[in-house]
């Protein structure tokens, strides 16, 4: 194998690690968001806490409205943690190349660490030699 492939393979083996990170930060965002929730979940369901306040509790509806950020970031979070993880996978196999640019562009709202492995795997995978790797690996 010439040197160009060795530097690309390389290349992708990192990228694939980077994304398995990416989806374990995913996973730890989940778990912060958890958290996050049983501690509010606990504020607002003790009456206890609120009985010097000059306003009383917040409003029921304030809760419900929270419960519904919770879901719509546990929901982002799984649905990155899976695709980074699914992206990881296919660097390894060089397959799914499309996929992988997609996932990058969805890494790069994460800034800064996402927007930088966002960047480097479009780089990457950009590259004339990358494409002929996946197109060397594709299954007729």
């Amino acid at each position: 194998m010439d040197e160009p492939n060795k530097k690309d393979i390389e290349h992708l083996r990192q990228l694939s690690i980077f994304h398995f990170v990416g989806a374990g930060l995913s996973l730890a965002a989940l778990a912060f968001i958890a958290v996050h929730f049983t501690i509010m979940n606990a504020v607002f369901s003790n009456p206890d806490l609120f009985k010097g306040a000059q306003g009383g509790p917040p409003p029921a509806q304030f809760f419900a409205m929270l419960k519904i950020f919770y879901a719509i970031f546990a929901i982002w979070f799984v649905a990155t943690g899976v695709m980074n993880l699914m992206s990881a996978i296919y660097l390894r196999q060089r397959r799914n190349r499309t996929f992988s640019m997609v996932v990058a562009g969805v890494n790069c709202l994460y800034m800064p660490l996402g927007t930088v492995l966002g960047v480097f795997t479009f780089i990457v995978l950009g590259r004339d030699s990358v494409v002929a790797l996946y197109e060397a690996n594709k299954q007729p």
